[in-house]
């Protein structure tokens, strides 16, 4: 059986997946696979207790959200992701680095819907895009108070009414402090709870 600390060894120095070769892409997605096979909490969404907080993203296979360490000048900083039971809210933000005071933040705000023990289908509802400074950020926690609130930002702020924007999520482990899940692009999420 693989342990919580072997997976976490493994992702170390990844750098969330950015820097992962393909022989650690392998390694890492066997110790996930023996970790989720020993999943402490086989009904996930029973223990909102455990579901709801603030994650930090530790590793993803996910193409779009690697992609936005391609822009030219940015890094890609700490990607987290709130979830707020009571409101079967989720907010995912993403902070971008580099030039001095340009520093960026893309966030998508969602709804989730239980479908099974396991999986939530997950809609997108509101999409930022802007300058740290231009959206007053400090804090995931912050930012989401002032989503909550509808404020308006000064930056790409626009609902996202498609009914095509949207997908699922398998939560295939979680603990009091590590979740994982497999989303319906066949990517896989590792997160912490901060």
């Amino acid at each position: 059986m693989i342990t919580k600390s072997a997976l976490l060894d493994v992702i170390a120095g990844t750098n969330r997946g950015l820097l992962a070769t393909a022989t650690q892409k392998q390694s890492i997605l066997a110790a996930i696979a023996s970790l989720e096979d020993f999943n402490p909490t086989p009904r996930p969404l029973e223990a909102s207790h455990l579901l709801e907080g603030d994650w930090r993203l530790l590793y993803t296979t996910s193409k779009p959200l690697l992609n936005l360490d391609r822009f030219p000048f940015y890094k890609l900083g700490q990607i987290y992701q709130s979830i707020r039971v009571e409101t079967n809210s989720v907010y995912n933000i993403a902070e971008i680095y580099g030039l001095p005071s340009l520093e960026g933040l893309v966030s998508v705000a969602a709804k989730f819907e239980p479908v099974t023990q396991g999986r939530v289908q997950v809609k997108f509802q509101r999409f930022v895009i802007g300058f740290q400074k231009l959206i007053n950020y400090k804090s995931p926690a912050n930012l989401i108070q002032q989503i909550e609130s509808g404020k308006k930002f000064t930056a790409f702020d626009f609902s996202i009414n498609n009914d095509q924007q949207q997908g699922w999520l398998d939560i295939t482990y979680i603990d009091n402090d590590l979740r994982i899940g497999r989303g319906n692009e066949g990517s896989v999420f590792v997160l912490s709870k901060t």
